[in-house]
Parts: structure tokens; C-alpha cells; sequence
């Protein structure tokens, strides 16, 4: 086996394993609910704590990576992945479930800081397929995973958190020998200065806020305290500051607009899939997990066999522009679904499908308009997915689940509602502004342990008001789909206006 293809294999097995751990975590997501008596909202933080450290460890090392070298920081990534296995595997309470999950986030922040841009210096001229052959490997992840876990039936969750040494154990023995490529932006000539331009201080003002959104829920899943708003918007706004002073770019406009739907993105697709078991597993009992499977493996096949295909046929960003209108039909076809398996599995034909090119079609459309970003722009925008997702975008949707939840129950079932529900609570959607109108809430989260005290057919009645309210709630994730829809048409409109969708090349500079 030559090199490029030995390094891709492992790269691809590299990213599995961080799908591994995703997957497993969403699975156990319910059992560590009844464990550790966790709200629907700390479940999201505990959801959130295994995505948006990701972010910091990626940005960081697309700042290093060129200098330090790209099988160093694989090393690092290893040893992290092994780290966060013995310290989740041994947890006793909600808090060192979160720094273990938290331990592995960032090993995955180093793994796809390293393999993006090696994969997209690997194949320059092909570089949206082969980055979907690379993501592929997190779908094939999730859905190997989600069966072995299933096959796994009743063995204790300790050992099913164990799964994700399987694959980190293969990539770091393959990754034992393998050249790395010089990146393109390297080999090409280009200034480190005039990476840190093609991000601008726009770029770098939406990450900073992200990442003090980030300290702020590694505060509250930890301490129980989260950041005052000053210390929010001193961490925003210092580094946006000095960035420009020094660099004096705004940075591309597109490479920004971007950067603001993968917001949108990240919470659509991880955070949906966070959560969908979780909010099927009443509907469909112990199948739940099957729906995860499913859509991963349409994810697989639609990656590896047909991105080459149709992004010659529609463009990226007409694939996009599709693909955000199949994921937004799905998600409301799962909500109306009902008990039946048949309607959930084929609602979920279609939000898998949809789902299937978002991440690396995005990647891909970075690392062909913006070469000169080298890998900060690349793993800048899978950063912003991540983080955005985990600081925000889970949390977001189990206060929803949580606001709805105590809504329903409420209206329905008032005298359940008042025992089994914790205080009052809200969940700002825009931090350092106080309570106001991008505030959610007040609402009263359901406290497991009054829930499982109650009389058997109370409990029978507040489990089914809450599983068919879960359901339905996806109903209102599918706005998020809708509103990738208007930005996608939007940069259709803006192509279109400058020729049609074009590569740039490194030598032919913007």
C-alpha cells in the first residue's frame, strides 16, 4: 500500500473513532439520565461538553501544525483518545463524566486539525470528494458503532464507552510510518501573515464569542458557575481587537457567511443527532438506536459512492441548497410520525440523505475558494461547527425539549406537573445580555428522581406526555434546516452573479 493511500485509510479510521464516541454517548444518553439524574438541559451540557472543545484544540492546532508536524500532533490525539477512555470509563458522578467527555473532545479537535488539511494537500484537485471520503469515515463510524453497541444488549455502559479503543488503537498503528504531505498554502509560498488575513477579524470575532461561550459551559458543567457577562464579552472582543490591529483584514466576506450558517449546520446535524435517540426512544422503545444506525449508513454510501457525481452536477452549493430542503422535509416528517417505525424510518431516508454532504461539501467548498487560509480557514470552519454546537446548539435544543415539556405536562397533567418538576430556570441564547428576547424561558425542567417516585400510573401518564412531546419537537429543529435553506439560495445568487461556482487556485491568488 503507497503512502497517500495508507494515510488516507488511517485518517479516515482516525475520525471514525471520534464517531465512535459520539455515537455511544448519545446511546447512553438516557441510561446516564436515570444514573446521575441529570435534566434534560445538563444532558445537552454533557452532549455540548463532547463537541465544542473540539473547536479550541482545532484552532489551535491550525495555528502549529505547519511548525510542530502533523505526525506530533497525531501522537497527541492518541494519547488523548486513551486518556478520556480510562477516565469516562471509570466515572463515578456527572462531573468527571464531563472532563473525560470533555478529554476526548479535544483529542477529536487534533485528529481533524491534522487530517483535513493532509487529506486536501493529499488530492488538490479533487479535494470536495475525497473530503467526503474522509468524513465518511464518521458516518461509517456512528453506524458500526451504534451496532456493536446494540449487540452489546445489557453489558454494563462502562464497557460500551470502552468501544471507541477499537478504532483509535487501528489509526495509531497505522499512522506508525506514514508521511505527511507539506500543506498546499506551504509548499505554495504563502506568508503565515496572509493565512491569518484570508480568516480577518470578522472570522476571528465569531470564534472568540464561541469560545467564551465555551469556557462559560465548561464553567457550568463543572463548577456550576458560568463566566459574568464582562468576562464574556472581554474574551469576544481583546483577541477581535488585536487581530485587527495586526492584521488589518476583515477577512473573506463569503469565508464569514459561512462561518455564520455552520452554526446553523452543526446544531442541524449533530445536534439533532445527539439527540434523536433520546427523543425516539419513547416512541419506539429499544429500537431507537436503529434510526442513528440507518441514517449513518445512508451517510456512508452517499459520501463514498455519489459526491463526486452530484458535485459535478449541481456545484457544492447547489448540492447544499438541495440537501438543507430533504433534512428540513425529514425532521418534520419524524415529528409527525407517530408510534409507527415504518413512518420514522422513512422520514429518516430522507433527513439522512439530506444530512449526508453538509460537513464535508462545506469543508470542501473552504479549502477551494480560500487555499491562502491554509489549514486555519479549513479547520476554522469545522471549529465553528463543533463549538457552536456544543456551547449552544445542544444545549438549545433540551431547553426547548425542556420549555415544551413543561408545557405540555402543565396544560395536561397539572397536579403531575407540580410534583415532578425542578425550579424555575432559563437558558440565554445570546450570553452577557441578561434575560430578554433571545432568552428561553422561564421553565421547569422534569426531575428525574420525582419522576420515578411517582405512583406507577402517574408515571405511566407523565412518560407518555413527555416521550410524545419529545417527538414533536422536532418539528421546531427543522427551522434550523429551513434557515441553511435561504443562506444557501443567497450564495447560489452570489456565484452565479460572479460567472458560476469556481476553484481557486493557489497560483492564480483570489
Amino acid at each position: 500500500m503507497d503512502n497517500r493511500t495508507r494515510l488516507l485509510l488511517a485518517s479516515v479510521t482516525s475520525i471514525a473513532t471520534t464517531a465512535f464516541g459520539f455515537m455511544v454517548r448519545a446511546l447512553l444518553l438516557n441510561e446516564w439520565g436515570e444514573i446521575f439524574n441529570l435534566t434534560e438541559t445538563q444532558k445537552g451540557a454533557l452532549q455540548g461538553a463532547g463537541l465544542f472543545p473540539f473547536a479550541v484544540s482545532i484552532i489551535l492546532v491550525s495555528l502549529i501544525v505547519d511548525r510542530v508536524g502533523y505526525g506530533r500532533m497525531m501522537a497527541v490525539a492518541w494519547i488523548g483518545h486513551i486518556a478520556a477512555a480510562i477516565l469516562t470509563m471509570t466515572s463515578g458522578s456527572y462531573t468527571q463524566l464531563y472532563v473525560g467527555t470533555l478529554i476526548f473532545a479535544l483529542a477529536n479537535g487534533i485528529v481533524e486539525g491534522v487530517t483535513n488539511p493532509a487529506v486536501a494537500t493529499l488530492y488538490p484537485k479533487d479535494k470536495v470528494r475525497y473530503l467526503n471520503i474522509l468524513h465518511a469515515g464518521w458516518a461509517g463510524g456512528l453506524a458500526v458503532a451504534g451496532i456493536l453497541f446494540i449487540a452489546m444488549g445489557s453489558t454494563s455502559w462502562q464497557l460500551k464507552i470502552g468501544l471507541f479503543l477499537l478504532p483509535a488503537v487501528i489509526y495509531g498503528l497505522m499512522m506508525l510510518g506514514c508521511k505527511f504531505p507539506v500543506q498546499e498554502r506551504v509548499s505554495a509560498g504563502v506568508s503565515y501573515e496572509d493565512m491569518m488575513k484570508e480568516f480577518g477579524w470578522a472570522g476571528c470575532l465569531i470564534v472568540a464569542y464561541f469560545v467564551a461561550l465555551a469556557v462559560d459551559a465548561v464553567g457550568q458543567g463543572i463548577f456550576n458557575t458560568g463566566l459574568p457577562p464582562l468576562a464574556i464579552w472581554t474574551i469576544t472582543l481583546v483577541p477581535t481587537i488585536i487581530f485587527a490591529v495586526m492584521y488589518k483584514s476583515m477577512g473573506r466576506p463569503v469565508f464569514v457567511f459561512l462561518l455564520l450558517i455552520m452554526i446553523v449546520l452543526a446544531t442541524t446535524e449533530l445536534g439533532t443527532d445527539s439527540w434523536v435517540a433520546d427523543l425516539l426512544t419513547p416512541v419506539l422503545k429499544g429500537n431507537a438506536a436503529w434510526v442513528l444506525v440507518y441514517t449513518s449508513t445512508i451517510m456512508v454510501i452517499l459520501r463514498t459512492m455519489s459526491s463526486g457525481p452530484l458535485v459535478r452536477a449541481l456545484t457544492p452549493v447547489g448540492l447544499l441548497l438541495v440537501c438543507s430542503a430533504m433534512a428540513a422535509g425529514g425532521l418534520m416528517m419524524m415529528a409527525g410520525a407517530g408510534a409507527s417505525g415504518l413512518l420514522v424510518f422513512l422520514a429518516a431516508t430522507l433527513y439522512g440523505a439530506g444530512k449526508a454532504f453538509f460537513w464535508p461539501t462545506t469543508l470542501g467548498i473552504v479549502a477551494e475558494q480560500f487555499p491562502r487560509g491554509g489549514a486555519l480557514t479549513l479547520n476554522a470552519m469545522g471549529g465553528m461547527g463543533m463549538i457552536a454546537v456544543g456551547a449552544l446548539g445542544a444545549p438549545f435544543l433540551g431547553a426547548i425539549q425542556d420549555q415544551h415539556i413543561d408545557r405540555v405536562l402543565l396544560n395536561a397533567q397539572p397536579a403531575i406537573h407540580a410534583q415532578i418538576t425542578a425550579p424555575e430556570q432559563t437558558f440565554p441564547l445570546i450570553r452577557g445580555l441578561g434575560v430578554g428576547p433571545t432568552t428561553i424561558g422561564p421553565y421547569r425542567p422534569v426531575d428525574r428522581e420525582k419522576e420515578a417516585a411517582l405512583p406507577a400510573d402517574q408515571r405511566a401518564t407523565a412518560a407518555t406526555l413527555i416521550g410524545e412531546t419529545k417527538q414533536r419537537t422536532l418539528n421546531q429543529f427543522a427551522y434550523l434546516p429551513m434557515i441553511m435553506f435561504v443562506g444557501y439560495v443567497l450564495l447560489f445568487i452570489y456565484y452565479r452573479s460572479q460567472g458560476g461556482y469556481k476553484v481557486q487556485e493557489l497560483g492564480g491568488g483570489h
